[in-house]
């Protein structure tokens, strides 16, 4: 066959091919990447709010999405390499909590980043302010002025004259010291004396718990860091071990265990991320998507757990419960 009737033909069979066919590459899948500061059996619940967030918006993973996830166990001495490692992978968009949104903006300052959990964003350096946040971080912001107080209020109240308040701590992660100083704010206020303990990873939980029980603390304030919510079974089971009545942030840790919490849904700070990443993946400029916060606060009592740690819970107190766990 002549060279020339050899290409008409390629040419012929071609513009008869469907045009899918032709065009051979697709168009590349958005990937988003998810940077934990915690294991992933700690980050299961909110990557479940997260995926249906985006299914409610019309996304299937796999379909025009695809997930990689990243889990530093609670170490955050990790998380930089974890972020390098993700930033090679050129996601469309970085996830996280705040601490992993911090390690994350370190890394790159170019690729989009949407944090479920920014914590006081603009203390960390995220961004500029809260309605135009500017560079490539965005997201939910849980951190609610006055909710530490409101916190050691129920620690009073389900310990009534309780003159003793533990802090358990986690100073590395950069959410943790302005709940310090606002805990031990309110608690000069009511002339409560404060005694703190400080976890920096995993394996210091039980040490801090039994130097708080052998300061013969009344109850203990768990700070909200990604490390204490990821390991919250661990957490519970060593405060009831050392007769420890507990007050929380986030109800994941009355689930596992803990006695009270009172503060924001984490489920639905996560499921609303999806609409941040939804119009980024739409061209909007993270810098451009004003920072959002819940406007609801989750009451949450563990019954049994308290007659274990032989409290009884005002009826009052119950009454006002959104869960209660017998």
């Amino acid at each position: 066959m002549r060279r020339r009737d050899f290409i008409k033909g390629v040419v012929g069979a071609a513009a008869a091919w469907p045009f899918s066919a032709r065009a051979q590459v697709l168009p590349k899948r958005p990937l988003i990447a998810w940077l934990s500061g915690t294991t992933q059996e700690g980050t299961a619940l909110y990557i479940d709010a997260f995926l249906k967030g985006m299914q409610d918006l019309g996304y299937v993973e796999g379909h025009n999405f695809d997930m990689v996830y990243r889990f530093s166990d609670g170490y955050q001495d990790r998380l930089p390499a974890l972020a390098e490692e993700i930033i090679r992978l050129k996601p469309s968009v970085i996830l996280g909590a705040a601490i992993g949104a911090v390690a994350a903006r370190k890394a790159t300052s170019t690729i989009p980043i949407v944090s479920g959990a920014l914590a006081d964003a603009v203390q960390l350096g995220l961004i500029a302010n809260e309605a135009r946040p500017g560079g490539n971080v965005t997201g939910i912001e849980p951190y609610v002025a006055g909710l530490p107080a409101k916190q050691m209020e129920f620690a009073r109240e389900i310990v009534p004259g309780a003159n003793r308040v533990g802090l358990l701590t986690n100073v590395r992660d950069p959410k943790a010291p302005p709940q310090v100083e606002e805990l031990e704010a309110a608690g000069r206020a009511k002339g409560v004396k404060i005694i703190a303990a400080d976890a920096s990873g995993p394996a210091d939980l039980d040490g801090a718990l039994q130097t708080l029980a052998r300061q013969r603390v009344d109850v203990a304030v768990v700070l909200q860091t990604s490390m204490l919510i990821g390991e919250a079974r661990k957490i519970a089971a060593s405060a009831l071990a050392n007769r420890l009545p507990t007050v929380y942030g986030y109800r994941e840790h009355v689930i596992a265990g803990g006695l009270i919490s009172y503060g924001v849904d984490l489920r639905w700070c996560f499921y609303r991320t999806a609409s941040f990443v939804d119009k980024i993946l739409h061209d909007t400029r993270p810098g451009d998507l004003p920072v959002e916060f819940p406007t609801h606060m989750v009451l949450a009592i563990n019954l049994k757990t308290a007659r274990a740690l032989g409290l009884i819970v005002p009826p009052s107190l119950v009454a006002r419960a959104d869960e209660v766990i017998e």
